[in-house]
C-alpha cells in the first residue's frame, strides 16, 4: 500500500539542492561469464533535488557522463563507451527526471524515467536518507543512497557473446546504487 501523506524527516529542509559531485557517485554491477561480476562506476554530471514542504512531491532530474565509464579495465571501458554499448559518441549522458516519490511499508521510492542511448523506461529506485547536517564551511548537506535493477536490453544495449561452455558473456540485469550528496542552495 502507497503511503500519500505528508511525512516528517528530521533535518528536512524546503529548497533546491544541487549534487556535490565531489562526494557522489553512480557505482553499477553486472554478471560476467555468469560465474563472476563486473563493477564499475560512472561520474555524475549533474543533479537537482527540488524539495517542497511535502517530501513526497520532491523532484529529482539527474544526468552521468557516458564517457566516465570506469571498470578498472581500459580496454572494457571503450568497448562499453563504443556503438556496441553506450554510443558515448552520440548519446554522451544517461538521464533520469523522477516522476514521483512515494512510501510502501515505511520504504521511500523515486519513480521515474530513465534515458539510456536515446532510450526512455520507468525505472525505479529505493532510496535510504542518510542523513541532513552542516560541514566546516555551513553549507547545509544531505545524503542519500538508491539503489535499482535494470534490464539493459531495454535500453537497446544488447551487445553480448555466446560461451562455450554455455551461456553468455554479459548479464541483462544491472543493478545500479547511487551515493549521493547534495547543496542545499541559497534563496
Amino acid at each position: 500500500m502507497t503511503e500519500t501523506t505528508t511525512v516528517e524527516i528530521p533535518g528536512y529542509r524546503v529548497g533546491t539542492w544541487q549534487l556535490d559531485a565531489s562526494h557522489s557517485e553512480v557505482h553499477f554491477t553486472v554478471r560476467h561469464m555468469m560465474i563472476s561480476k563486473v563493477r564499475g562506476t560512472f561520474g555524475v554530471k549533474s543533479a537537482t533535488f527540488v524539495t517542497p514542504a511535502n517530501p513526497l512531491e520532491t523532484t529529482v532530474t539527474a544526468s552521468v557522463d557516458v564517457t566516465s565509464v570506469d571498470t578498472k579495465d581500459e580496454g572494457r571501458d571503450k568497448h562499453l563507451a563504443s556503438a556496441d554499448f553506450f554510443d558515448a559518441e552520440q548519446y554522451p549522458t544517461m538521464d533520469f527526471v523522477s516522476t514521483g516519490v512515494r512510501i510502501e511499508k515505511g520504504d521511500f521510492f523515486v519513480d521515474g524515467d530513465l534515458t539510456i542511448r536515446g532510450i526512455t523506461k520507468p525505472v525505479t529506485f529505493e532510496v535510504e536518507f542518510g542523513g541532513f547536517g552542516n560541514d566546516p564551511w555551513g553549507n547545509y548537506k544531505a545524503g542519500a543512497t538508491a539503489k535499482a535493477v535494470i534490464n539493459r536490453e531495454d535500453f537497446g544495449l544488447t551487445w553480448n557473446a555466446a560461451l562455450e561452455t554455455g551461456g553468455v558473456l554479459v548479464g541483462k540485469d544491472v543493478t545500479i546504487e547511487l551515493d549521493l550528496q547534495g547543496a542545499l542552495q541559497a534563496d
